[in-house]
C-alpha cells in the first residue's frame, strides 16, 4: 500500500519557532507519523528565525502577487524531515514575535499575512503549485483556518482531504467584512456556510465549516465545545458537525522530554532514582534565590493569563506559603497578573520568585526539579506542561476540564488504594477550590512512599506520540478513502 503524504500547515514549529503547544505538536507529528505510512511535511511562515536556521534552500515557486505580495516557496530538510517555508519578508521578515510586534502589539496586518499562509499552503496541497500535490491538507489554529477555504472556493487541479485541529477555540481569527475583497477568494464564500462570521471574517470558524474532518487535542475537549461555557460562539457549528468531529489527545517527544537523558538537568534520573532529583530541585531554588528547605517546590510554567486560572494562583499564594511551600513560576502575559506575582514575590522573599519571559531549558530543569506543577486553568484544549511533569515525577496539580482531566488521575481514595493516581484534580477554579487542592497536595508530599508511589505511576504512563500517530494516521486513512471515492 502506498504512503500517504500530508502537508501540515501551522504559524510555529517546534524547534523553529515557538510561542506556545502549538509548535511541539507540529514539531513532533512528522515523526509520530512516519511509522505509520504518513509522510508529512510542515509548511510554517519565514520568520527571521525560521530564515536562518534553514539557510540555502531551494525555491519550489516563486509568486509575484500573492494577495498583494511577492513571495516564494522554498524548501529545505531540518533534522532530517521536509519543511516548506512560506518566504514573504513584506509580510514576516519583521523584529518581534510571530503575532505581534516588539512592545507587545499584534501587527496590524495579520489577516493579510495568514491569508497568505493559508493560500500558499492550499496552492502546495492541491498541486497548483509544485509537483502533484498532497493527499491531505492538515491546518492548525485559526493562522491556516483559510486553507480549507481556498481549497473549496479555488480553481485547484485537484482537491485533497482537509482537516482542521482546534488547539484553542477561544482564539478565532475575526475580522472586518473589509478585508474579503482582498482575500481572493470567490464572492460565494462570503456566506455562512463559508468565511463569513457575525458579519465579518472568521479564520478558525472558515476551517470548522469548511474541513472534511475537525479535531481538537483531547476527547473531553471534543465535548466540551458543543457547549456555550467552552463553545466561544462556534458551539452551533461544532454541533452541527458533530459526525465529523474526533478528539485526539496530544503526545510529548520522548526524545526531547526525557529526565533520563535531558542536558538541561543537573542530574539526569529514572522512576528507580527518584533521589537525584533532589539535585535539580536545590538548581531550580539556586536559580530562583529561594530558600532551600524539605517543603514542597511548587512551580508554575504559563503564560500569565485568565484562561490559566492566574488570577486565582495570585489569590492562594499567601496560602501556599503559610502551608510551608515555595513557588517558583516562569511565564508571561497580562501585566496585571504579572504585577500581582511580583507582588507576591516582593511579600514572600525567599518563598516565591518569578522570572518572567520564557526559557526552554529553565522550563526542563523546573520539571526535574520541582515537586508540584500547578497548572490552575480555566479551560484547556489538552496542555503539554502536566504532561511533562507527569514524564519527570512533578506531580500535576491541575483543574478538573478538558485534557487536563483526561490525562490526570486524580489521588482519591480509590485511586489511591488501586495504585493508580497520577496527581490531583479540584473544582471549580476558584480560590476555595485551589487552595484546598493545594493543602491537599501538600498532606500527600509529606507521607513519602504515597508520594513516590504517584511520582512514579505517572512516570509510568505512556504519553508519547504512539498512540495519538496512530489514530491520526488512521483518520487521515479514512479521509483519502472517502475523498477518493466521491
Amino acid at each position: 500500500m502506498s504512503r500517504l503524504s500530508v502537508l501540515s500547515v501551522a504559524s510555529e514549529c517546534w524547534p523553529l519557532v515557538k510561542t506556545g503547544g502549538l509548535a511541539d505538536v507540529a514539531g513532533a507529528l512528522p515523526a509520530a507519523l512516519a511509522p505509520h505510512g504518513v509522510d508529512m511535511t510542515r509548511m510554517v511562515p519565514g520568520y527571521p528565525a525560521v530564515m536562518k536556521t534553514i539557510g540555502r534552500a531551494r525555491t519550489l515557486h516563486a509568486y509575484n502577487d500573492l494577495l498583494g505580495v511577492p513571495a516564494r516557496i522554498v524548501t529545505a530538510k531540518h533534522d532530517g524531515l521536509p519543511i516548506a517555508v512560506l518566504d514573504a519578508p513584506t509580510l514576516f521578515q519583521r523584529s518581534g514575535g510571530p503575532y505581534s510586534d516588539v512592545n507587545g502589539h499584534d501587527w496590524s496586518d495579520n489577516w493579510l499575512r495568514f491569508a497568505a499562509l493559508s493560500k500558499a499552503a492550499a496552492d502546495l496541497a492541491s498541486g497548483i503549485v509544485g509537483k502533484g500535490g498532497y493527499d491531505i491538507l492538515h491546518a492548525h489554529d485559526w493562522q491556516a483556518g483559510l486553507a480549507p477555504a481556498y481549497l473549496t472556493y479555488g480553481e485547484t487541479p485537484r482537491r485533497p482531504a482537509s482537516v482542521m485541529t482546534v488547539h484553542n477555540m477561544a482564539f478565532q481569527g475575526m475580522f472586518g467584512a473589509d478585508i474579503f475583497p482582498r482575500l481572493g477568494l470567490a464572492h460565494q464564500a462570503f456566506s455562512i456556510e463559508g468565511v463569513e462570521y457575525h458579519g465579518g471574517v472568521g479564520y478558525l470558524k472558515a476551517g470548522m465549516a469548511l474541513a472534511d474532518a475537525i479535531t481538537t487535542v483531547s476527547p473531553r475537549y471534543a465535548e466540551e465545545i458543543r457547549s456555550s461555557e467552552f463553545g466561544m460562539g462556534l458551539e452551533g457549528l461544532v454541533r452541527g458537525r458533530a459526525d465529523r468531529v474526533h478528539g485526539i489527545v496530544n503526545g510529548i517527544d520522548p526524545a526531547v522530554w526525557n529526565p533520563a537523558h535531558d542536558p538541561a538537568l543537573a542530574a539526569t534520573y529514572t522512576p528507580k532514582t527518584l533521589a537525584k532529583r533532589l539535585a535539580n530541585k536545590r538548581a531550580v531554588e539556586a536559580a530562583f534565590g529561594l530558600d532551600s528547605d524539605e517543603g514542597p517546590l511548587f512551580i508554575v510554567v504559563s503564560r500569565l493569563t485568565w484562561q490559566k486560572g492566574m488570577d486565582v494562583l495570585v489569590e492562594a499564594i499567601d496560602h501556599l506559603v503559610g502551608l510551608g511551600g515555595r513557588l517558583a513560576l516562569l511565564g508571561s502575559g497580562d501585566a496585571a497578573i504579572e504585577g500581582a506575582l511580583h507582588a507576591a514575590a516582593g511579600r514572600h522573599p525567599g518563598r516565591m520568585a518569578i522570572r518572567t519571559g520564557y526559557d526552554e531549558p529553565l522550563s526542563h530543569l523546573m520539571q526535574g526539579g520541582g515537586d508540584i506543577i500547578l497548572v490552575p486553568s480555566r479551560f484547556e484544549p489538552c496542555g503539554l506542561t502536566q504532561l511533562y511533569g507527569l514524564a519527570y515525577g512533578c506531580v500535576p496539580l491541575v483543574a478538573r476540564t478538558g485534557g487536563l482531566a483526561d490525562t490526570v488521575i486524580d489521588a482519591n481514595a480509590a485511586a489511591l488504594a488501586a495504585d493508580a493516581a497520577t496527581g490531583l484534580q479540584f473544582a471549580p477554579v476558584s480560590y476555595a477550590g485551589l487552595s484546598e487542592a493545594i493543602s491537599r497536595a501538600i498532606r500527600l508530599y509529606h507521607d513519602e512512599a504515597t508520594w513516590q508511589r504517584i511520582q512514579k505511576r505517572g512516570m509510568a504512563a505512556d504519553f508519547s506520540w504512539a498512540a495519538s500517530g496512530r489514530a491520526y494516521a488512521d483518520l487521515y486513512l479514512n479521509l483519502s478513502g472517502k475523498h477518493a471515492s466521491t
